[in-house]
Parts: C-alpha cells; sequence; structure tokens
C-alpha cells in the first residue's frame, strides 16, 4: 500500500469514527449518514488513493473536471459520483449523464434542463434542492433565510416535482463559514426545519436526504440530522483551487 493511500485512508477512517460518534451522542443510527469524500481541484491519483483507501462516494464541483475523472476512473464502477457545486445551465448535459446525485439543482431553468437531457437518454436523476438559509448573496439556492416567506417558496418546489426524470431526495444547503463549527448550528437547524415544512406539503415526495457540513463543522451536521456530509480536506488534504469551468 503506497503512503498516500495509507494516510488518506487514516484519516478517512478517522472521519467515520467522529460521524459514528456524533449520530450516537443524538441518539442517530451511524449507518444513516453517509460520507461524501470531496475530491474538487484534487489530482486523479488522489482520487485513485482515496478509492483505494475506502472511499465509496466522491464529490466534484466542476462537471467537466469531474466527467474527466469519472472516464478516467470507469474501472471503479461500485464508486458514487455526486455533483455537489453550482451547476450552470450550459454544463446541465454533463451533470445528467455522468452523476449518481445533484446536491445542488438551485433553480427551474437547470431543473428543466436537466429533465430534458435526462428524458433524451432514458435516466433518471436524483437531487437534493439547494436553499441558501445564511443570507449570503454569493451562495448559491432559492433564498430560505426568512421562514415566513418559505411558503414562497412552494410554488419553485411543486414545479420540480412533476418533472419525470428527477428524482428529488432532500435538501442541501452551505450555511456562511464561523470561526468555529458550533457557529453552522442553527443553520443547520434552520434546513432541518424546512424539510419538515417541505415534507409536510408534499407528503407524497421522500425529502428525507440532507446534505449538510464540511470538514470545518460535520461533526455538528450530523447532530443536526444531516444524511450525506461533505468532507474534502480533512481527509485528502488541500486542494488546488480553481475557477469554474
Amino acid at each position: 500500500m503506497s503512503e498516500l493511500v495509507k494516510s488518506i485512508g487514516e484519516r478517512y477512517l478517522s472521519v467515520l469514527d467522529k460521524i459514528a460518534a456524533a449520530a450516537k451522542r443524538t441518539g442517530r443510527d451511524p449507518g444513516a449518514v453517509r460520507l461524501v469524500v470531496v475530491t474538487k481541484s484534487q489530482p486523479v491519483e488522489v482520487v485513485h488513493a482515496a478509492i483505494e483507501a475506502g472511499a465509496q462516494i466522491l464529490g466534484e464541483n466542476y462537471p467537466e473536471e469531474g466527467v474527466t475523472k469519472i472516464q478516467f476512473l470507469r474501472e471503479f464502477s461500485a464508486v458514487e459520483w455526486h455533483m455537489i457545486g453550482h451547476v450552470q445551465s450550459r454544463k446541465a448535459q454533463l451533470v445528467a449523464q455522468n452523476f449518481n446525485l445533484l446536491h445542488s439543482l438551485d433553480g427551474l431553468k437547470l431543473a428543466s434542463r436537466l429533465n430534458r437531457f435526462c428524458e433524451e437518454t432514458g435516466r433518471i436523476l436524483p437531487t437534493l434542492l439547494e436553499f441558501n438559509v445564511g443570507e449570503e448573496q454569493s451562495k448559491s439556492g432559492w433564498p430560505a433565510w426568512d421562514e415566513t416567506r418559505w411558503p414562497e417558496l412552494v410554488n419553485d418546489v411543486s414545479a420540480i416535482l412533476v418533472l419525470s426524470h428527477l428524482q428529488v431526495r432532500g435538501l442541501m444547503t452551505m450555511p456562511p463559514l464561523g470561526e468555529s463549527a458550533e457557529y453552522s448550528r442553527t443553520f443547520f437547524q434552520k434546513i432541518k426545519r424546512l424539510q419538515v415544512f417541505l415534507a409536510e406539503r408534499f407528503p407524497q415526495t421522500d425529502f428525507s436526504e440532507l446534505s449538510m457540513g464540511t470538514s470545518t463543522d460535520y461533526e455538528v451536521a450530523v447532530e443536526e440530522g444531516a444524511t450525506l456530509v461533505r468532507v474534502g480536506t480533512a481527509i485528502v488534504g488541500p486542494r488546488n483551487y480553481k475557477t469554474e469551468d
């Protein structure tokens, strides 16, 4: 086993242990939380090492970069590839045809394009709806920081739920960056309340997935109900930053 695989493997197992401990602290089943290893801007050799170290779900932010890695590592057919970053409408086809789950559906235009491309290939794309609960203009997602205005979200959600080739499975959010993990807790609690709000209004839809938490705050996210946590740096190390494809 190479040193790279060994070091990533040790960090991967450490994160899994912390996820399990966080789940148990709140009476949750650790098996209800899945770990997405974020490999955006990481070279293929690091992604390969992460898979060898045990990673089962990989998260990418940029469609073209992600598809290149998927094609290069096609031998690992059991690995799930998740698109977790903002998707430009012109990149919808890449996402519709290559990824197992989209965490970041943030508008009707994108939803319509994804549905059309999936329909052309006879594919169903599981997806999460992204909501902005932190009132940050730089963040994507439907505006959801004001709970009194949540009823205004219902029409858009309803329009997406009728798209035959998208399968909504839950919600995703990215809270503002704070000085401590604890800072994220109120934002995680808010998206959890929004999850309940939408589930009550659309009882025929399964909103059970909740994607939240990164290297800095994933333990708090698990305590507040995350079913998917997106952890990169704490497992594969710092990344080379890049601009959007």
